[in-house]
């Protein structure tokens, strides 16, 4: 039971801070809209990557959502400085350090717990996939830069 408490914490605490770096860095973003999908882009990558857990994985679904819960609020932690701190934000570029900082993180921390629990590397590159897919919908629809 506990690691289906703290996941659902982990996750949720996690759209919290991810949803606070998105409006700290709203002069970026032209409506409300694309702040709230972004966000959404943001949630559905571990979305699908919990269904999939959900879905596939037998005894260890729990231990890997769990884990990978704390992985989304790590990287979601690297954004706090970002959130919170005037000088930081009026920095050039310093949202896309941020947010590549988190990335990198994560991309390290997901490939320990596919690892540490013996999953298929099928598990790490099909959230690289949809990491990718979620990079390439915030280039290409939330920021209209491809």
């Amino acid at each position: 039971m506990k690691p289906i408490f703290f996941s659902t914490c982990y996750f949720l605490v996690s759209s919290i801070i991810t949803w606070l770096f998105i409006e700290r860095g709203k002069l970026l973003y032209f409506s409300q809209t694309q702040m709230l999908l972004s966000c959404a882009i943001a949630g559905t990558k571990w979305g699908i990557q919990i269904l999939a857990a959900l879905i596939f994985l037998k005894t260890e679904k729990w231990i890997f959502i769990y884990k990978i819960g704390f992985t989304c609020l790590i990287g979601s932690c690297i954004l706090l400085p970002y959130c919170f701190f005037e000088s930081i934000r009026t920095i050039e570029k310093s949202f896309l350090f941020s947010l590549i900082t988190a990335v990198l993180v994560m991309i390290f921390m997901y490939f320990k717990v596919v690892t540490s629990l013996q999953l298929s590397k099928k598990w790490f590159w099909g959230w690289i996939y949809c990491l990718t897919i979620a990079i390439t919908l915030q280039m290409v629809v939330v920021f209209k830069i491809v």
